[in-house]
């Protein structure tokens, strides 16, 4: 989501408490290192190749590839506001979503090198590979759609409308996809073969729903949006589970199938942990202290640890008459991510 509008959406939530309401299970995590990346500019999602043993950073106008130890692998650049980054590791393929280009980036993953692009609809935002499908799908905001793409051929299948401003999206593997829709304040799950929707979810009491995470095993999505709130989701009925209180300005969500733990990255500086106690009921469990800005998360489910781009920011600068609450101001070169994860 672009930070200006999520700043927006934040000032009008109303205030809610996050603080856990049991106790943990395990230790919580906690940060372990920095990984000092520098450049300029504003950050969106990161991605995780736990089997290439690499870290995707969406960094402005250039995707960021780190190994997971944090040493720089190199870049890609020349993108006019990258979003998010969706990989298939068998075809060797990339894809990211340059929202403005209105198209989605498709390189080798091992070199790096841009082998073409496609047009969407319009502002490409959050972007998925679906390996039931070998699909790609981008979250088209301004479009209102979803644009699917052959990883393959790198061709477009279809253009599947949505009904509203798509923000993140989650595949189950099975050939489903859920989507927040971010103005609608709903949930849509889309038939990935034909592509269709097959069902609207009203996600009620959350607002403004940006990150999704999925438990694919017990059927459970997890829905944050600009209240400070997470609702827990039945994958099959749409069903309100669990409604729990979270940070504010929250832009990310994540689950980690070994701990059962799912997690909430807000931009106020706290990371929520969420534990499942029995079927129906599930619980915040502890708030790790994080950073300011660190909204967005990447997870790697072989080592649990959580990545979460940042930088020091400053105060906005004073608002317009009529202009939408300006960015705060990023101090040049301090782009960086957290390593959150248990502790060794």
């Amino acid at each position: 989501m672009p930070p200006r509008l999520l700043l927006a959406l934040c000032l009008l939530a109303p205030a809610v408490s996050a603080a856990p309401s049991t106790t943990a299970t395990s230790p919580l995590p906690r940060v372990l290192e920095r990984f000092e990346v520098g450049g300029d500019g504003w950050w969106d999602y990161a991605t995780v190749d736990p089997a290439g043993g690499r870290l995707y950073l969406a960094h402005g106008t250039r995707v960021e590839v780190l190994d997971l130890a944090g040493h720089r692998v190199g870049a890609l650049a020349g993108f006019r506001g990258v979003h998010g980054i969706a990989l298939a590791p068998a075809l060797d393929r990339g894809f990211a979503s340059d929202g403005g280009a209105d198209q989605v980036v498709i390189f080798r993953l091992s070199t790096l090198e841009r082998i073409g692009a496609v047009a969407t609809a319009g502002n490409p935002d959050a972007i998925v590979f679906d390996p039931a499908t070998g699909r790609v799908f981008a979250m088209d905001g301004r479009g209102e759609a979803a644009t699917v793409i052959d990883a393959a051929s790198g061709e477009v299948v279809a253009t599947l409308p949505l009904g509203g401003k798509p923000e993140f999206a989650v595949v189950d593997g099975r050939g489903r996809l859920y989507v927040n829709i971010e103005d609608t304040g709903e949930l849509v799950a889309v038939d990935t073969r034909a592509p269709r929707v097959l069902a609207r979810w009203p996600l009620a009491p959350l607002r403004s729903p940006t990150g999704l995470a999925i438990d694919v095993a017990r059927g459970r999505l997890f829905a944050v949006g600009a209240n400070r709130t997470m609702v827990i989701v039945a994958a099959d009925t749409g069903r309100v589970v669990a409604v729990l209180p979270i940070g504010a300005r929250v832009d990310g969500a994540a689950f980690d199938p070994a701990s059962g733990r799912a997690y909430a990255s807000c931009g106020d500086g706290t990371l929520a942990v969420v534990e499942r106690r029995e079927p129906e009921d599930y619980a915040v469990v502890g708030q790790v202290k994080t950073r300011r800005g660190a909204r967005t998360v990447a997870l790697d489910p072989s080592t649990h640890r959580l990545y979460l781009p940042t930088a020091d920011l400053g105060p906005a600068p004073p608002p317009s008459p009529g202009a939408p609450p300006p960015r705060p101001v990023i101090r040049a070169g301090s782009f960086e991510v957290l390593v959150v994860g248990p502790a060794p």
